[in-house]
């Protein structure tokens, strides 16, 4: 029987069988493409989505193949500088191309040993206590122990669940594809420009191959999206917003996308799990999608592994859903309040000219760029100190740095007195004796994620910690 069956082979799917291939889970991912998308869809990775390659090892593969920005603009679009002493180690957003992202953690996932089989359509699913039955499209059936659906905003694993996925369908549609185009730089800059002072949702990006990826708002919201637009389509709604369509022709791909809002009720049912689109859809805006799937995967992998691995603690694997169901919920609520912020009409744009000047307070842009960076999230550990819940940023130490110590997915005890330990834990907690001028407490246990649980010097009060994340100990 396989450990856990992965319906997706996007940057959500690639993370979770990577980090459940850590703990060496038997994974096989089902894909039904044939072959990866050539096309951009998301153009970056968030402060959040960075430290966590960071903490695997893999940054190293991916800073040399992207840009790293710290520029303003990234709620709701508003022109602000980037903002001063964010909590972690890499303030900026690496701007890297989804088919990137995605050759990279594919190239992970089979280092590590995960299976990966494209062009198989998940077509079916039953479960039972034991495990998960699976039917793919050529009748083959697959047997395995979870199902996870990464299988994006269409999910048919949702769909054969049969979980509800309530929200607002779209509103607004915006017409997306990446093309040629014959006007000179200087027209285009100055028609953007121009237009941008009241659309947002507007632009034509160079691409390093010569094309260019243009975004125009649609004449209407379309009954079927997944039917893409056509190029007639583009050039009227460029002529309607810029007056000129730029000469734009040979397009590589066209697609359309809404404004929809909508969210899985459960993340959990039984022995099969949602995470990415699967489990939450929303405006692009503020390129949170990518990320927030990418988050979704690397919170669940570990407590995914422990339940295989026989060592989780009760109520570990349905903290997947308290703990990332209100994120998600959050991102839908911060997507909804920026494409307000974006639209042409009087109201909305005396709100934006009035959060256009709050911004100008640090706090204020600080606070809105942590929504979109992931970086200010805390988990409901109960009360305690402050740093209970939060993710650690990357620190340095006396040994070297803090996100060195956690490429092999365990938890972690950092201890600066020397005086504590892990045994009985030692197969899942690596106990590290170091210090670090920029950790002002004594000793911090953190879960595989990064996510604080304990903070302190007491040994007994450790020892009470450790079975809530760790499980029981070994004799």
């Amino acid at each position: 029987m396989i450990d856990v069956i992965v319906a997706g082979c996007g940057p959500t799917g690639l993370m979770l069988a990577a980090e459940l291939r850590l703990h060496g889970v038997h994974v096989l991912v089902v894909e039904k493409e044939a072959e990866p998308a050539g096309f951009v869809r998301a153009l970056g990775l968030h402060a959040r989505s960075v430290e966590v390659l960071d903490q695997r090892g893999l940054l190293e593969r991916f800073l040399p193949l992207g840009k790293q920005y710290a520029v303003g603009g990234f709620f709701a679009g508003i022109d602000k500088p980037w903002p001063a002493r964010l909590d972690t180690a890499h303030s900026y957003v690496l701007g890297i191309p989804q088919p990137v992202t995605e050759r990279l953690l594919n190239e992970r996932a089979l280092e590590l040993g995960t299976e990966i089989r494209r062009g198989c359509e998940l077509v079916g699913l039953n479960q039972d206590e034991d495990g998960v039955t699976v039917e793919l499209a050529d009748g083959t059936q697959l047997r395995s122990r979870y199902l996870v659906g990464c299988d994006g905003g269409r999910s048919t694993v949702r769909k054969l669940l049969g979980v509800g996925f309530p929200g607002e369908p779209s509103r607004v549609e915006t017409l997306l594809g990446e093309m040629a185009l014959t006007a000179s730089p200087e027209t285009l800059t100055a028609v953007m420009t121009e237009v941008r002072k009241t659309q947002v949702r507007f632009g034509a990006m160079p691409l390093e191959d010569g094309m260019y990826r243009v975004v125009v708002p649609a004449e209407g919201v379309a009954e079927d999206r997944s039917v893409p637009p056509t190029l007639e389509e583009f050039k009227k709604q460029l002529r309607v917003f810029a007056g000129t369509d730029f000469g734009v022709h040979s397009p590589r791909w066209l697609s359309r996308f809404g404004d929809a809002t909508r969210q899985a009720e459960r993340y959990r049912t039984g022995r099969v799990l949602l995470a990415g689109d699967a489990a939450h859809i929303h405006p692009p805006i503020g390129g949170q999608g990518l990320n927030l799937g990418i988050q979704d995967a690397f919170n669940l992998g570990w407590k995914l592994a422990a339940e295989v691995g026989g060592w989780a603690p009760e109520g570990l694997l349905d903290s997947y859903h308290a703990e990332r169901h209100p994120v998600a919920a959050d991102v839908l609520d911060n997507t909804r309040v920026q494409m307000e912020l974006i639209s042409t009409e009087p109201g909305p744009r005396a709100v934006r000219r009035l959060l256009t000047e709050l911004m100008d307070f640090e706090e204020v842009n600080r606070y809105l760029i942590e929504k979109i960076a992931a970086i200010g999230i805390r988990y409901d550990f109960g009360g305690g100190h402050e740093l209970l819940g939060r993710r650690m940023r990357d620190i340095e130490l006396q040994k070297g740095r803090l996100y060195g110590l956690m490429h092999g997915g365990r938890g972690l005890l950092l201890d600066q007195t020397g005086r504590l330990s892990v045994e009985g834990w030692a197969d899942r907690v690596d106990h590290v004796v170091d210090v670090g001028e920029e950790l002002d407490v004594p000793a911090m246990l953190m879960r595989p994620d990064g996510h604080i649980v304990w903070v302190g010097d007491d040994q007994q009060d450790l020892l009470e910690r450790l079975p809530k994340w760790f499980g029981a100990a070994t004799a």
